[in-house]
């Protein structure tokens, strides 16, 4: 996959409870589906995500959110569909820290946590890492947040942890086996 079509990535996925979500871009359009998976988010979610409960954002901060480039910022949201219309339940992105190395987070609502999204975000993310030649994704992670520690640590990807009082530090290696797997 060319990284400039990033953009345009799409997938379906198959939870362990047997709904389906789509996988897909984050767009500007989305503007006000991400405010409200939120708003819907507990407080220990956010806080997992954000180091601090924050349940409102500058319109700064919801700019930088919403409006990706695709290239240095990628971000892809899972999208349910609940009552009959799609609903952002998830979302993960990274954004380049330097050449070669982004920096990735994660977000699932609580109602949907412990069903897979995290771990089906993480394989799409680092398909589009990997074709957009990133050699490593990092993420800081508080040390209670076990789940997403869990998901780093089933990605199937070469895993170094550095854990201080605060949080732990985790680096993911792209290798090219790996890159090689994701062609069959």
């Amino acid at each position: 996959m060319d990284p400039l079509h990033a953009s345009d990535y799409a997938a379906i996925e198959l939870l362990r409870d047997g709904r389906k979500v789509e996988i897909r871009p984050l767009r500007p359009q989305d503007r006000a589906a991400l405010v409200a998976a939120v708003r819907r988010a507990s407080s220990e979610s956010l806080y997992r995500r954000f180091s601090a409960v924050r349940r409102e954002f500058s319109q700064q901060e919801i700019d930088f959110f919403v409006n990706v480039d695709f290239i240095r910022h990628v971000a892809l949201v899972a999208v349910a569909e609940e009552a009959g219309r799609p609903v952002i339940i998830g979302g993960a992105r990274y954004v380049l820290v330097e050449p070669g190395k982004a920096e990735v987070a994660f977000a699932v609502i609580d109602a949907y946590q412990g069903h897979g999204i995290g771990s089906a975000l993480m394989r799409h993310l680092t398909k589009i890492a990997r074709a957009a030649g990133l050699n490593e994704l990092i993420a800081e992670v508080l040390p209670d947040n076990r789940a997403m520690l869990k998901v780093f640590e089933k990605s199937g990807l070469r895993l170094a942890i550095r854990r201080e009082p605060q949080v732990t530090h985790i680096s993911l290696t792209l290798d090219q086996a790996s890159a090689r797997e994701l062609k069959r």
